[in-house]
């Protein structure tokens, strides 16, 4: 087991670092390309930022499935099945699709109608759901026609979450990477912990999905120097989906009851994946619920579900107080909860200690999101060694910050100084500061 733990750290690290290199010379063309968000009121990043960076995670997509196609254990899966060769063609058409809408501008309709295509493309060449397990039914098989329409549900749907939470600065990135770090502990317990080699296509999307959100994520942080634009968040998506239609359309429940060692174990097993394919929908579950409430939204408004809005999640978050930073650090938190709790209780779903962990956990989430103003102050002794925010000296050492008014007031100045409302799918440019110190009144006249 241990050449196949140091074959996917390899592809890892590959596809990060190819990702991370190329992302420089992407944000040089780009800007000289002119793929660059335009001004508007409601951005109000302090200099233009390019987009683009899903051509450097397609970079690294491409050379995470080379050199994995050349090592010893991981050659198999290219030639046990065809469903990396289909990845990597629906992975370019949604890819090139992106990139002519970061460009260009694509209306909402053709992308729908590109992502649907794509999702056909990797059908086609036999990446679909051949059967689900129904608890209380048992194993179903599907229609080609039923995979079909079922399988290109799951893409679009998962493409438009990840695509929708794209509003921050390294959010969906890093919201992804948690996602995808999740999918493989799971994928690979079927693998090698049951020995079902279907579950090897997933397990080596995952990583790859890993290493191109980890090489693009220190370009995107805060404030992020390139934008994955739509060419990397439908990029991201895609792989995302795929992986949850390999794992879960794949891989036979009935001989997972066999490796299992029966129908008991086998059901727990199973339990992240059951109708409607749980364990896809949980390690996206922050999108997937911002994606419908956004639809429900705009619906109830009488507006397109594609109309661009600031009522995401994340927008609220930076609305009842949160700095840019916090909000981005809260949804990986729950996001990391969510997905982790399902693969925890996928693993022992009969462990109260898990359910309590996850409990507890959810308090500790429910704190954090209700206290925007709490900033920690560090003891005196160690004022040198953290940001000035968190000293309780302020300006010198003569000066110290009262425990009521002036904090709240220093406090409330740097959080406004790193609050940095995101436009829709990361579009922000510059903008007059000066403009936005009083939020309401600039969200009035919009």
């Amino acid at each position: 087991m241990g050449q196949p733990v140091r074959e996917y750290l390899l592809t890892l690290c590959v596809t990060a670092a190819v990702t991370y290199l190329l992302t420089g010379p992407v944000r040089k063309f780009a800007i000289a390309a002119g793929a660059m968000p335009e001004i508007r009121a409601r951005d109000v990043h302090r200099e233009p930022t390019p987009r683009l960076g899903g051509i450097a995670m397609f970079g690294g997509l491409c050379a995470g499935l080379l050199v994995a196609s050349h090592l010893t254990n991981l050659k198999s899966v290219f030639e046990n099945s065809n469903e990396p060769r289909a990845l990597l063609s629906g992975a370019a058409l949604i890819w090139i699709l992106g990139v002519l809408d970061d460009k260009w501008g694509v209306d909402a309709l053709v992308k729908l109608g590109g992502q649907m295509i794509a999702a056909g493309v990797m059908v086609l060449q036999g990446l679909t759901i051949l059967w689900i397990p129904i608890p209380g039914v048992g194993t179903v098989s599907l229609t080609p026609m039923q995979g079909t329409l079922l399988t290109v549900a799951l893409v679009v749907i998962t493409i438009n979450a990840v695509n929708f939470v794209d509003g921050l600065d390294g959010l969906a990135s890093g919201m992804v990477c948690i996602a995808a770090a999740a999918f493989f502990m799971y994928a690979y317990r079927m693998w090698f912990g049951y020995g079902i080699e279907a579950a090897a296509p997933a397990t080596l999307f995952s990583v790859v999905l890993m290493g191109m959100c980890l090489g693009f994520l220190p370009h995107n942080m805060h404030p992020a120097r390139i934008f994955m634009g739509d060419s990397g968040s439908m990029l991201i998506g895609l792989v995302m989906a795929a992986g949850a239609v390999s794992v879960t359309g794949q891989v036979d429940p009935d001989l997972l009851n066999l490796k299992a060692g029966g129908l008991r174990e086998a059901t727990h097993a199973m339990v992240p994946v059951y109708i409607p394919l749980l364990l896809p929908l949980t390690v996206i579950a922050v999108p997937v619920a911002d994606l419908i409430l956004a639809i429900v939204r705009r619906t109830w408004k009488g507006q397109s579900p594609f109309a661009a809005d600031r009522g995401h999640l994340h927008h609220r978050l930076l609305e009842i107080g949160h700095s840019h930073s916090r909000a981005v650090l809260i949804m990986y938190f729950w996001s990391a909860l969510i997905a982790f709790g399902a693969v925890a209780y996928s693993v022992n779903n009969a462990s109260m200690w898990i359910v309590l962990g996850i409990v507890l956990l959810s308090a500790v989430g429910l704190v954090l999101l209700l206290l925007p103003r709490f900033t920690p102050r560090a003891p005196r002794w160690a004022e040198r060694l953290v940001p000035p925010r968190y000293r309780r000296v302020v300006g010198g050492p003569a000066v110290e910050v009262s425990a009521t008014t002036d904090a709240d007031a220093a406090q409330d100045a740097e959080e406004e100084r790193e609050r940095v409302p995101a436009g829709i799918h990361g579009a922000t440019a510059i903008g007059d500061r000066s403009r936005f110190v009083d939020r309401r009144r600039a969200d009035s006249h919009r």
